[in-house]
């Protein structure tokens, strides 16, 4: 069900989580250290990827009190991100045109930037969301 109020949706965290060997869910939700780690170990072996199965309700509580809620929607952020990322088009989104256009140009600045987003991109909305 669809939660106005929540920063993250717990459907796109469990269709993320259907990848989650890459650690896409756990980028999603505001935890860079362990998505780069599930990342390189295939969700620990598999382990951790299925651990995760009954942990997302909880990650995604917890990133809905972590985030700042606003006119930016970390949703079609990620979604841009995941699919269009490269081109820049999660920035566009977001008003930073210049980076985006950047982006685009050098394909997420030879996907250096892409990797820097996974990291970071709650923060960036999160701060834009709060006016800063």
């Amino acid at each position: 069900m669809y939660d106005p109020d929540s920063t993250h949706q717990k459907s796109i965290g469990y269709i993320l989580w259907i990848f989650g060997f890459t650690g896409s869910h756990r980028f999603y939700y505001g935890k860079p250290v362990s998505g780069t780690i599930y990342f390189f170990t295939l969700g620990l072996l598999g382990i951790g990827w299925i651990i995760d199965l009954f942990l997302i309700p909880g990650m995604d509580r917890q990133a809905d009190r972590r985030f700042s809620d606003g006119i930016v929607d970390y949703t079609l952020a990620w979604v841009l991100l995941t699919f269009l990322g490269l081109f820049g088009v999660h920035r566009m989104y977001m008003g930073k045109w210049i980076t985006g256009i950047l982006y685009l140009a050098t394909g997420g600045i030879f996907a250096i930037g892409y990797l820097y987003d996974y990291w970071t991109l709650n923060a960036q909305i999160s701060e834009l969301n709060s006016g800063g």
